[in-house]
């Protein structure tokens, strides 16, 4: 199954920009006013993958300045229409040139780094974006975790694709939004919490840390598997400094003849 960016499509795109926070996806957003009130300083945001501006949208309303970026074009196109006033931006993966070092108190990605494949092309995608933060910002990141591929989910359907059960860290699984009109499967990179470790250390990222989002039987959605697996992970991530860097980059010991 060879990976491609399915969000560079119109269709898709118009699905998503009627998406806002239903059920399982309600849980990736439903704590990070308050995650991101506890580890941020500043207000000044970017929103790396806004798709169609749901998460941008999301941070003006907690009273951010903030500007979306993504590579999908038929995405930013339909986030300038529903949001105006709002700075979308189109850019090249991994190339974050137009915008200043250290220019940012806070970097969000939300599900982006589902849609990145390999290891270098994360750790690439995260040292640009480490390189945006302040040195007291902190990266935001949203990603799923392994066990959303392999169960069923108020928002997600893995059923037709039993195959997920045997994918490894770097495969390709497909996962069918049920919230959305446009039911074609998507194609994600599995991730492990493992994996993504080895590209934060490579990219010069510390975790701060980690939260996975559990659904409680009192809120108001008909949950599946939600209360008992955490289909998201969330990790806070911050710059290292120059020595804990000098120290990620120590992976073994200098072999002599």
């Amino acid at each position: 199954m060879e990976f491609s960016n399915v969000y560079e499509d119109a269709k898709r795109a118009e699905a998503y920009s009627k998406l806002e926070f239903p059920g399982t996806y309600y849980l990736a957003y439903r704590d990070l006013p308050e995650i991101i009130h506890t580890h941020v300083k500043g207000r000044k945001a970017i929103d790396f993958g806004c798709g169609t501006g749901r998460s941008t949208r999301f941070l003006k309303r907690f009273g951010f300045s903030v500007v979306g970026v993504d590579i999908a074009q038929d995405m930013v196109k339909k986030a300038r229409e529903l949001d105006p006033e709002g700075d979308y931006r189109v850019i090249r993966e991994a190339d974050f040139r137009q915008f200043a070092r250290g220019a940012f108190d806070l970097v969000l990605s939300v599900f982006t780094f589902d849609n990145v494949p390999t290891m270098e092309r994360k750790v690439q995608n995260f040292k640009g974006l480490g390189i945006l933060l302040k040195d007291s910002g902190r990266l935001v990141s949203v990603v799923s975790s392994p066990e959303i591929y392999t169960h069923e989910w108020a928002s997600f359907s893995t059923k037709d694709f039993p195959e997920n059960k045997h994918a490894k860290s770097g495969d390709n699984v497909r996962i069918v939004q049920t919230d959305i009109e446009d039911k074609r499967p998507v194609v994600d990179v599995l991730w492990t919490d493992k994996s993504y470790r080895e590209a934060f250390k490579k990219a010069g990222l510390k975790v701060v840390r980690t939260y996975k989002p559990w659904a409680k039987e009192s809120e108001p959605y008909k949950w599946v598997n939600e209360t008992w697996i955490a289909p998201w992970v969330i990790y806070v991530l911050k710059k290292c400094n120059k020595l804990e860097f000098v120290n990620n980059a120590v992976e073994a010991p200098i072999k002599r003849n």
